[in-house]
């Protein structure tokens, strides 16, 4: 297995080692899976190209990072102003997501399965304050996927880089800002020491899902039950890392307010609300431009209003108690 972490990184590579160690149990010792960290074997951002092409069984990433091979692919990690990681797998294993995500990844000699999210993310760190859209032109921020398109509508630069890069680039002033992931994370990549503005909510990535992929010819030459051991110990990743980042970032946050003295701060209305109307406009750009993409992105809008619709009856009205 390659993946896109660094070695041994906190949750992400945590759980690619105990999604090897569950396969092993549970098939006897039948299947070994040996995993590599970014770089050790390839470079973090080439893991769908391994794997593709043969040179790794299997890799562990997310799908927006892909976004080169097939726009469609981003949507399967997370939209900006999308659903949450609780309505993304609803989406996924019960709305025709993964489905989708079959159909578009056959055509590279792919198959992927869901293998984590990193839930509600936070905004960002930042070099200056954000009090309005304008403050976002020129600025350089590292973020993938979706949430850089809609950066560079704002007017600012988007830097696509692997973990291992984030904090020399800040540092040395390569990118103005960053996002990762959240409190967790952040705390133990050290952006507080660097950064002094911590914004929030994670409006580009509310519930973003991890992959973990499988060449398509590899994986078929398996006996039945090795594939759904695979199958099935990705969707126990996928519960592990959902939970395990749910708990470190509640802990993690009160560090970095508490200990760090970090001043969180929230985005005002009217930049959400210009953002999120970029959003809207790239999301219909995309979808003009390629038929599959648009096949996904009205599966994942439609679902999306619907479940909404059900959230604002449930999740919505007991949060706001």
């Amino acid at each position: 297995m390659v993946t896109t972490w660094p070695p041994n990184f906190p949750v992400l590579g945590e759980g690619c080692q105990k999604f090897a160690d569950w396969v092993h149990q549970m098939s006897a010792g039948q299947m070994s899976i040996k995993v590599y960290g970014a770089g050790e074997l390839i470079p973090g951002l080439e893991v769908f190209d391994a794997v593709s092409s043969g040179a790794a069984e299997m890799g562990n990433g997310a799908s927006y990072y892909w976004a080169g091979k097939s726009p469609a692919a981003q949507f399967f990690t997370a939209v900006p102003f999308g659903m949450n990681a609780q309505q993304m797998n609803a989406w996924i294993y019960c709305g025709g997501g993964l489905e989708l995500w079959k159909e578009l990844y056959q055509k590279f000699g792919l198959i992927s399965f869901p293998a984590g999210n990193t839930t509600m993310q936070m905004a960002g760190w930042f070099n200056k304050e954000i009090n309005d859209i304008s403050d976002f032109k020129g600025l350089k921020m590292r973020i993938p996927g979706l949430g850089g398109k809609v950066l560079t509508k704002a007017g600012g630069t988007a830097v696509l880089s692997s973990g291992s890069e984030i904090y020399t680039n800040l540092e040395r002033g390569v990118i103005d800002a960053t996002e990762w992931i959240g409190p967790y994370h952040d705390y133990v990549m050290g952006f507080h020491k660097i950064a002094r503005y911590y914004y929030s909510p994670g409006w580009h990535e509310p519930g973003s899902v991890l992959e973990n992929m499988f060449n398509l010819k590899a994986f078929n030459e398996l006996p039945e039950h090795l594939k759904v051991i695979l199958e099935t110990a990705s969707a126990r990743m996928n519960v592990w890392v959902i939970s395990e980042f749910e708990a470190k970032n509640n802990l993690y946050l009160q560090k970095l307010v508490n200990e760090e003295k970090i001043d969180v701060r929230k985005f005002k209305p009217e930049i959400l609300e210009q953002l999120k109307k970029y959003t809207q406009e790239i999301l219909a750009e995309l979808a003009e431009a390629d038929p599959f993409t648009k096949k996904v992105y009205e599966s994942f809008s439609a679902f999306a209003k619907d479940i909404r619709n059900w959230a604002s009856y449930s999740e919505k009205l007991y949060h706001d108690l």
